[in-house]
């Protein structure tokens, strides 16, 4: 099984994988290549390959391994430094234990892996501790994939990864992340990227609202070197747990989030500047849900067109000629899907992201979303600071400047190129 994210999302792919009860490898990819626009619409990478082990070292991608339909182990290609590893044992206070083992023998497609098995055969850590780290690297790998949405992955059927310590179920595990992933998108625009660092700017007014103790570990950690995804491995929290304490500091600017290390899944996200009034169209027979959509996002700089009639939407769409559509799948004599299918059946719509609207979050919707060639799906009700946050996913990105701090954001157009 292979393909695109536009074609499957990542949450469909897993639970495929524990329907079937599959054993074996997922591996994902973001594009590493200029995207290329065939003469049927599509779009894949121009290199036109998935994932292999000789992917690009840069190119960021994941693995997950499965037994019987549940996960027995998932990281992404950074792990094989073992710096995540470290981080989590930091926990523990075992971080400097890996330089004291042996370079596992034989060529490892899993480092990571194999020296936490020698942690726990040298009673370094504790099976529990073991199954603990394996549980949160899965949990962190899951975060990242449940928000990915452009890039292409293939699961091969194969043997179990050997020796397994433990199983996670993944319609539970998956649950819990996508409610974490909705969490961190209303933290949204103040905390953007699990890469940030968070650095103290007002440590007086800080020392005075918290807690001695907190204080005290926030004014250790946060340094503006140390990133949320670290802090949340030290800490063994969540990563919406962590953004979730400290951002309300955030807000008021005692804290300041310093760029980290870039990560090409999760760019900076830029804004348009409001002079250049970027459109989207919102088609929903629903006025109230319309309202609500020009409220929440022409604070933001956005110019808002508003259409409630589905048969008329089609002609005021082309004469309009937004850069983002955001269509509701329910409507009367028109449904999302028709009128999804129509405008992407014209040259002129194949790339202008089209986000449905939907009060349910089935299977079968989001797989005939993505069969009818929408961008994404977001599901009813939502609130501003998600909605913006998929809007700037959409628009605010730049995805070729070399030099993130030179960039600008660019137009549908150019950021599907």
């Amino acid at each position: 099984m292979q393909g695109t994210l536009n074609e499957i999302d990542i949450r469909s792919i897993l639970q495929l994988i524990e329907l079937g009860q599959r054993t074996g490898e997922l591996f994902v990819e973001t594009y590493s290549n200029p995207v290329r626009e065939h003469q049927d619409g599509s779009l894949t990478p121009s290199s036109k390959r998935y994932f292999t082990r000789s992917t690009p070292e840069d190119t960021p991608s994941w693995f997950v391994f499965f037994a019987n339909g549940k996960i027995v182990y998932a990281a992404d290609r950074a792990s094989s430094s073992l710096s995540r590893l470290q981080d989590y044992l930091r926990y523990y206070r075992a971080e400097d234990a890996i330089a004291d083992l042996n370079s596992p023998a034989g060529k490892l497609t899993t480092p990571e892996y194999a020296y936490l098995w020698q942690l726990m055969e040298n009673r370094i850590i504790t099976p529990a501790q073991g199954r603990n780290i394996i549980y949160r690297t899965i949990a962190e790998t899951l975060f990242d994939l449940l928000g990915l949405h452009q890039g292409v992955f293939n699961f091969e059927v194969g043997v179990a990864l050997a020796p397994q310590l433990t199983t996670v179920e993944i319609a539970p595990l998956v649950a819990k992340i996508v409610k974490q992933v909705q969490q961190w998108k209303q933290f949204h625009p103040h905390i953007q990227s699990p890469s940030q660092c968070p650095l103290l700017s007002e440590k007086i007014a800080l020392q005075a609202a918290l807690p001695p103790n907190a204080y005290k570990n926030l004014d250790r950690w946060a340094d503006g070197t140390t990133s949320l995804r670290q802090l949340s491995r030290f800490l063994n929290r969540d990563i919406a747990t962590i953004a979730r304490a400290i951002y309300p500091y955030v807000q008021k600017g005692w804290i300041q989030m310093l760029e980290g290390i870039s990560t090409p899944d999760r760019p900076k996200i830029l804004r348009e500047s409001p002079q250049k009034l970027t459109s989207i169209v919102c088609l929903d027979d629903d006025l109230t849900i319309g309202k609500s959509v020009e409220f929440m996002l022409q604070s933001q700089g956005y110019r808002v067109i508003v259409l409630t009639d589905s048969l008329e939407a089609i002609g005021q769409v082309f004469r309009l000629k937004p850069d983002l559509i955001l269509c509701d799948i329910a409507m009367p004599d028109l449904d999302g899907y028709e009128i999804c299918a129509m405008l992407r059946s014209s040259t002129r719509f194949r790339q202008t992201p089209i986000i449905m609207l939907t009060g349910k979050d089935g299977f079968i919707d989001r797989v005939r979303a993505r069969l009818v060639g929408a961008t994404d799906y977001l599901t009813k009700p939502f609130g501003a600071g998600e909605l913006l946050m998929l809007i700037e996913k959409y628009l605010g990105w730049d995805r070729g400047d070399p030099n993130p701090d030179k960039a600008v954001a660019k137009s549908p157009g150019e950021a599907y190129r």
